[in-house]
């Protein structure tokens, strides 16, 4: 931590800012202490857990090994798959590189069990914009209780293979105790139907100003759905969230959770890739819609090796706890500086995800190219609002990371739209993310866009 005394011997002079940007910082620091706190029990009992999870598995050098062809009798990846089952709390998982993203693992899951004539409920409202084409939506619906009947969709969607696709923001309302669970029992009875397969769940924010769904408001949900609705799968979208919790969702009863290897899991270390992991026979199927029915989960090599994968997970929780103290530090020093920001710097915490709200393009363009000065990678370059894929507006993103695209390391990704919000993620260590926030506070200064 930066202390009083080290401020008094001008270490200030190596963060490359002004004393007066360094002494706002370490005004936030002080102030953070009991939040960091809270952090450090949270990383302890899951770096427990994590490890128990390595020591009952018996995980020895043999399993880092790589693999070629078809990959037959993998140890490696068989011993990984039952660590992330054991620790996450499902009786099975299947972890691989061969998924490209998160959003590659969504649509390997909803296709792996959703059929012609069944129905996908999401209660968490619309989801991430890059799930949009997967289910067949074109552009924001103008309310959130959406019924998809009659929608546009694109070849490969669910809509053009007949499945339906609707939308309450029910989870979210609870989350925020709008109301409570017997409302939250109620609202589920108005939307689920006959054809009502899936239930699906987006526990992180995504770009939005909305909370992110806590492991609290899940065991809530599934005693609902244990008890009314025990035939109708859950699946929940967990990128952003691992870790942020002692209890991940397979260990709720939840039927499928779903997540990216490059944010909170990989530890920083994981290349690429992605899991599942839940109840078996789901995960089976998941694994013969990734590869044949048949296989199953029986192949599937990695000519590498598996140390990455192996060491980011043992370090996640570290890691994690790192990027939230970092998003806390993010949420207090941006606010001081009369910025919206969400979460509050000292609200409970169930993403990673951080936003500030910088009210115009151009502040928004100098507070992004600030993080990326301040990244490891790439930090020459200048970030320009562009059509990212998957994305319905233009997208401006600071991403100077180790491993293309990871959100574990700290970035920023921005829609350029009114009213021009950043959504900070990540940081390998919270003195990283500091630095940062220091130099984009800066570099909007120097830009005169700070009022």
């Amino acid at each position: 931590m930066l202390t009083g005394k080290a401020l008094g011997q001008g270490l200030w002079h190596v963060t490359g800012v002004s004393e007066k940007t360094f002494s706002l910082a370490q005004k936030c620091i002080e102030r953070l202490g009991e939040a960091w706190s809270r952090v450090d029990d949270l990383v302890l009992a899951n770096q427990a857990k994590v490890l128990d999870g390595f020591i009952r598995e018996k995980i020895s050098l043999a399993h880092m090994w790589p693999s070629t062809g078809y990959g037959y009798q993998d140890a490696g990846r068989d011993g990984l798959e039952k660590l992330y089952a054991r620790i996450f709390g499902g009786e099975a998982s299947l972890v691989r590189l061969h998924w490209a993203s998160g959003t590659h693992v969504l649509k390997t899951v909803l296709f792996s069990v959703l059929r012609p004539g069944d129905e996908l409920l999401s209660v968490t409202g619309i989801p991430y914009e890059t799930l949009w084409p997967i289910i067949g939506m074109r552009e924001r619906p103008a309310n959130t209780d959406r019924d998809s009947r009659g929608a546009p969709s694109s070849p490969g969607s669910l809509l053009n293979f007949g499945i339906r696709y609707r939308e309450t923001p029910c989870l979210l309302e609870f989350e925020d105790n709008k109301i409570d669970a017997a409302e939250l029992e109620r609202s589920l009875a108005r939307h689920i139907s006959r054809q009502t397969k899936v239930i699906f769940i987006q526990r992180s924010r995504g770009y939005s100003r909305r909370k992110s769904i806590s492991t609290g408001t899940l065991r809530k949900f599934m005693e609902i759905m244990d008890r009314r609705y025990p035939d109708i799968l859950t699946i929940v979208d967990n990128c952003y969230c691992e870790f942020t919790d002692t209890v991940e969702p397979p260990a709720l009863g939840i039927s499928m959770t779903a997540g990216s290897l490059i944010k909170n899991p990989g530890g920083g270390l994981a290349p690429a890739g992605g899991y599942v992991v839940g109840k078996e026979d789901c995960v089976r199927r998941v694994a013969e819609a990734l590869y044949a029915p048949g296989l199953s989960g029986e192949v599937g090599s990695n000519p590498y090796g598996y140390r990455d994968l192996y060491q980011g997970l043992f370090l996640a929780p570290k890691v994690v706890g790192e990027a939230l103290k970092g998003a806390s530090f993010a949420a207090l020093f941006f606010h001081e500086l009369g910025f919206d920001v969400s979460p509050g710097p000292f609200d409970q915490r169930s993403d990673i995800v951080q936003s500030i709200t910088l009210g115009s393009g151009e502040r928004l363009k100098g507070f992004v190219r600030g993080i990326q000065a301040a990244s490891p990678v790439d930090s020459h370059v200048t970030p320009e609002p562009w059509d990212m894929p998957g994305y319905e507006h233009e997208v401006i993103m600071a991403a100077g990371t180790f491993v293309q695209g990871s959100s574990i390391e700290l970035s920023c990704d921005a829609p350029f739209v009114p009213p021009y919000t950043a959504y900070l993620q990540g940081g390998l260590t919270k003195e990283h993310v500091i630095i940062a926030c220091m130099r984009a506070k800066e570099a909007l200064e120097n830009g005169g866009l700070l009022s």
